[in-house]
């Protein structure tokens, strides 16, 4: 009887097998004629309805034409199972030919990626160029390791109750933002945001902004810290984070905090989503989701609801962004279709498509990409989310910890360093000084590891 034998890597390549399995995927197949080979893609499961079935239906489309057999999964994020995945088919180096990688992914695997500095070219040739939060985490060594994603990019603006913030605050949200008009914000700071969240708060209406440790909290924080000049780590991968912009984010967000529901340090992504839902909250700062919930539960709020920009600080007005990608592994087989693909799937008229059905959730990373109808026709209130695409280049696009290397911003990111700072100043009544030397030894910690 021949014996039969296990490799190490056959044994790795079932690990990726199972992992995918366990992740819960949903898979479509169509059967073309086989002249450009099979390509596989495991992308993120959206959490709008009818958003992948679009998504599945230009594959397919393009299948046809190429003559290429598609597998397509779609991999929940609910319990990081596309994060397990991922970690699986790297260290296997076998599953799909694409996949779809959140925001800080693509640098932790460039090693593993295949270079798409080709595809990259086209599209910023036909739509426009990416902001420079998209570069920074896309590219490494000088070339780009992943496609922005047509879906699953998003913004973390404010989301405000016009009756609200009218009646406490005196802000006219709609002539500030006006639909399909172009910003009159200057007077809309950090200072504004402060005296409007004293007055909500002191009727009753706070403003519901996360400080824990969770996405929610971490994006609009790092925006709030960018918007005074304050950068822990820059560029060069030098702890900067002492220093007098520091200082002076810290000393406002203590006002800030008075402001706040007390529990805001123990809130979750769902936290404040919940608290606008329900009523009790004049402003968060989310994505179109709460607002969508929304106008399925609580319509008489939807209708009052208007996504617009941030505040502006001493430093700049800048706004949470959170790019997806897609990303094809080195180990491909497939790599021309695999490019092909992402080529299509990045085309304007495809990527109307998209944005249409996540009902103007998914925000594009090109430049001529941000004013499709979508924006301006959702509602209610209709031309609620025109603002969310930031059609005008009001604010600049960034992600919390930026722009210190990637390895070190996302442990920053991840350990919610920012928001505990918060923490320690405000409900731990620990010195400015005295949180700041505790943040530099975290940093220092962030560049050993």
């Amino acid at each position: 009887m021949k014996q039969s034998t296990i490799s190490r890597r056959n044994v790795m390549r079932r690990s990726a097998a199972v992992a995918a399995t366990a992740a819960g995927v949903s898979t479509f197949n169509v059967r073309g004629a086989h002249a450009a080979g099979k390509v596989s893609v495991g992308f993120w499961d959206h959490w709008v309805p009818g958003a992948n079935d679009t998504l599945t239906k230009l594959c397919n489309e393009w299948a046809a034409k190429e003559k290429v057999d598609i597998t397509i999964d779609y991999i929940t994020s609910q319990g990081n199972k596309n994060l397990l995945t991922i970690a699986a088919e790297a260290q296997a180096k076998a599953g799909h030919d694409i996949f779809a990688f959140p925001t800080w992914y693509p640098a932790d695997y460039a090693r593993q990626l295949e270079p798409v500095d080709d595809v990259m070219s086209e599209l910023i040739k036909k739509n426009g160029a990416v902001n420079a939060t998209v570069e920074y985490l896309g590219k490494s060594g000088g070339k780009w390791i992943a496609v922005p994603a047509s879906t699953g990019g998003q913004m973390k603006p404010p989301c405000s109750r016009i009756d609200l913030l009218k009646q406490h605050a005196g802000i006219d949200v709609k002539a500030m933002y006006p639909a399909g008009g172009a910003p009159k914000a200057d007077s809309w700071t950090w200072d504004t945001f402060l005296l409007a969240a004293e007055k909500c708060s002191k009727a009753g209406v706070p403003f519901g902004l996360p400080l824990g440790t969770f996405s929610d909290a971490v994006d609009w924080v790092g925006a709030l810290f960018q918007g005074y000049g304050s950068t822990l780590v820059n560029a060069k991968g030098e702890i900067t984070v002492k220093s007098d912009a520091t200082k002076q984010v810290l000393e406002y967000a203590k006002k800030l905090v008075q402001w706040l529901p007390q529990d805001v340090f123990s809130w979750d992504d769902a936290s404040n989503n919940r608290w606008l839902v329900s009523g009790r909250g004049a402003l968060i700062m989310n994505p179109p989701s709460a607002w969508a919930v929304a106008v399925r539960d609580a319509p008489q709020i939807a209708e009052n609801l208007w996504t617009h920009g941030m505040p502006a600080g001493p430093k700049g007005r800048y706004a949470p962004f959170l790019p997806y990608f897609w990303g094809i592994w080195n180990f491909s087989k497939n790599k021309s279709a695999a490019k092909s693909l992402l080529t299509a799937l990045c085309q304007p008229a495809a990527v109307e498509q998209l944005v249409a059905a996540s009902k103007g959730y998914d925000l594009p990373s090109f430049a001529n990409l941000t004013t499709f109808k979508t924006w301006s026709e959702e509602g209610p209130p209709k031309g609620t989310l025109y603002h969310y695409p930031n059609p005008h280049s009001h604010q600049i696009q960034s992600i919390a910890a930026a722009p210190c290397p990637p390895k070190i911003a996302n442990q920053i990111y991840n350990q919610a360093t920012m928001t505990k700072m918060i923490a320690r100043v405000t409900t731990q009544g620990e010195s400015i000084d005295k949180c700041i030397d505790w943040a530099q030894k975290e940093l220092q910690g962030f560049k050993r590891a």
